[in-house]
This record gives C-alpha cells, structure tokens and sequence, in this order.
C-alpha cells in the first residue's frame, strides 16, 4: 500500500464531556471533510435527480459511489477515460468509493464466494463479474475516489458463530491483500472491520487490520439483521476501540436516531440510502418526525415540510403541491423531496457538529433519544400509518 499524501489527516477539534462525542476534520485531495459528517450516495455515478449545484446547495459534503454498479455499466476504464470519478460525476468534492464489499451481502442470490474472493451474476444481463480484493483495487484506482475501501466479506445478521468466523478470516485476509495491490498515493485506503455483534471477534478483527496501518477504519456489517437497540448497544462497547487519530465509520446506516447514538459512541462517518430513497417514495424527514406525503390530510396544506428549513423545496413548495406532485407521477415530486431530505441530513450533521463543540451533545442526544419513545408509542397504538 502506497504511503497516503500528507493530505489525508485526521485531526480532533473538540470532545465532548459526557460521552465520546468527538468533532473533527479528515483532509482529502479534494477538500475537508467537518466531522461528525453524512454521505449521500451516487450508486452509479449520480444522486438520482439531485444535480451537484443542488447537492451542494444543501451542504454535501462528500459523496459515495458504487464499486460493484460502476465496474458492471459503464465499466471503470469509461470512467477513466472520461476524466475520473470527479469529472464524471461533475463534483469538485471529497467522493468515497465501497468496494463491492456489501453487494456480497445484498446480492446473495447472485454470487457465488469462495476464500479468494467473489463471482457475481450481473443483474442487468447475467454477465460474469469477478471481484476480489485485486480486481476490487483496480477498479478503485480507476475510478479515482479520494477515500476507497478495503474488500470484505459482510455476513448477514442472526449469524453462526461459524459464519462469523468465515466472514472474518476472509476479511483479515482480503484487507491485506488490498492493502498490497493499493497503487495510488492520492487515495486513502479504509479498512474494515467484520465480526457482527461479536465482541470478542470484533476486536480480533480489528487488531489484525491495525497491524496493517490503514488511514480510516470502518465498522461494516451492521443495519442487517439486529435490532437497533441490539446495534446501540454494541457499538457502545465497540466504537471506542477504533484508532482515536483516525476517522471512524459505520458503513450503511442512516436513521437519525442511529446516527446520534453512533456518534455518542465517536462515530465520525455515515452513509445511507434513505434520505434518497425515502424522497423517492413521498417520504419525508423533518425534527418532528416523517412526513408520508400520500397522506389524505396534506391534500389542501399550504406548509412546508418543514417550517425554518431553507431547504430550495420547503422555500418554493407546500405539501398540498407536493402531495399532488406524487399522486400525478411526476417526476419533480421524487427530486423536490429527495432534496429536503438531503438538507434534513446536512442540517442534522451542523447541528450534531455545533452540539459536540459547545458541549451540549449530550442535550441532543437526550432530544433524540424522548423523540423515539414517543415515535414507538405511536406506532404501536396507531391501527393504520
């Protein structure tokens, strides 16, 4: 693995006094990371619907795209070709590349994995795609990503022991090896840790990659299978175990609620789907909970969906519109909410920033913690969403 530029350098502003909530910044080619932060992800190339100027209107930071899609369509040498990650993408930012890694996971009926690594079948056309932590690398390098991950294999929660065990050989293994076929200095290479809700494994894990010395470390293969109380509380235990001079990660999650929690463990990095996916499907996020926008009772509102959020939607758009926007099929709906639900997250991670630098996370965390038991009392005695 190629020495990383003195760029990337992970450096504590602040901590605050009640628990492990910590504030700083990570250093990459394209810019500084302000940590706690939140990645909005490009699976394959793009925020769908979302432009940069947009994207960066709503405070993205960095983005993530994926290793597993890109290398399938247009194929990494395409993007290489056409200037690179950041000029296909048209974002002058921090980008973070996975590895393919978590397709291992989702696509399990499509691959086959063996201790070298895996052979999946295409999902758009049966094609034979061959990842290992070689293959995983090049792709990467090509791609160009500021910060790229380690190949690992993700086991899928309840687990044996044994498979646990698997996952996690496979996984010491196959970061070493990326960590060797590695071959660019401008990028950052995380590794990441395996083991589920194991304690004992997890920090075997952990141990074995930090002889390898990388820049990042991330905790993967969580939000598949446990319960979120079951993840909170493992990640108290776990979380302050990660290298304190490194950025700490934890891949794939996304719920306002988790985020909180895993930043009061100083967790510094998230990723997710659901700001997106969620404004795709008339979902909305705000701090008094989601808005399903489908709803009969917002056919004739002149709000916002969220009032104080600047947000370009909430500015120009109520969600009587809004409701008609989805209910018509138009396209604009998806885009609009999908870009206050991006600000939502961007506005949460400022606040979460200002809470740890002021010493008062521990207030928003508690906020957090009473707005969950009130959503769970709902729910449970609601008949209908």
């Amino acid at each position: 693995m190629p020495r990383p530029l003195d760029a990337f350098a992970y450096r504590l502003v602040a901590s605050d006094p009640a628990c492990a909530a910590r504030l700083g910044t990570f250093s990459t080619p394209h810019g500084v990371i302000d940590l706690p932060a939140f990645m909005t992800i490009g699976t394959r190339g793009a925020v769908r619907g979302v432009s940069p100027d947009q994207l960066r209107a709503a405070g993205c930071q960095v983005l993530l795209a994926n290793t597993y899609h890109l290398a399938l369509r247009p194929g990494a040498d395409v993007v290489e070709r056409l200037g690179g990650l950041h000029q296909f993408m048209a974002w002058d930012g921090p980008i973070l590349t996975d590895s393919g890694g978590y397709q291992v996971f989702s696509l399990a009926e499509l691959r086959s994995i063996d201790d070298s690594g895996v052979t999946f079948r295409s999902h758009l056309d049966g094609a034979v795609l061959r990842l290992d932590p070689a293959r995983a690398m090049q792709v990467q390098n090509q791609l160009g990503a500021d910060i790229i991950m380690a190949f690992d294999q993700c086991a899928r929660l309840p687990a044996t022991p044994d498979q646990l065990r698997e996952a996690v050989v496979r996984t010491i293994r196959w970061a070493t090896e990326s960590a060797s076929a590695h071959a660019r200095a401008d990028q950052a290479l995380f590794g990441i840790v395996q083991g589920g809700l194991d304690l004992d494994l997890r920090t075997r894990c952990l141990n074995a990659l930090r002889e390898i010395d990388f820049p990042g470390y991330a905790i993967g293969g969580l939000s598949v299978g446990e319960s979120p109380e079951q993840m909170a509380e493992f990640l108290r235990a776990f979380a302050p175990l990660l290298p304190a001079d490194r950025p700490r990660y934890l891949m794939g999650v996304g719920r306002p609620i988790d985020i909180v929690r895993a930043v009061a463990c100083g967790v510094d990095l998230f990723d997710c789907v659901l700001p997106t996916r969620n404004g795709r499907n008339a979902f909305a996020f705000t701090d008094g909970g989601t808005i399903r926008l489908r709803n009969e009772r917002h056919r004739l509102s002149t709000e916002p969906l969220e009032v104080g959020c600047d947000c370009y939607t909430c500015r120009h758009y109520s969600r009587g519109v809004l409701r008609h926007l989805f209910l018509a099929g138009e396209m604009l709906g998806p885009v609009l909410v999908s870009i206050h639900n991006i600000a939502y997250y961007q506005r949460l991670m400022r606040r979460i920033r200002e809470a740890v630098r002021d010493g008062r996370f521990a207030n928003l965390l508690a906020e957090f913690e009473a707005r969950e038991r009130r959503s769970s009392t709902e729910e449970s005695t609601c008949e209908s969403p």
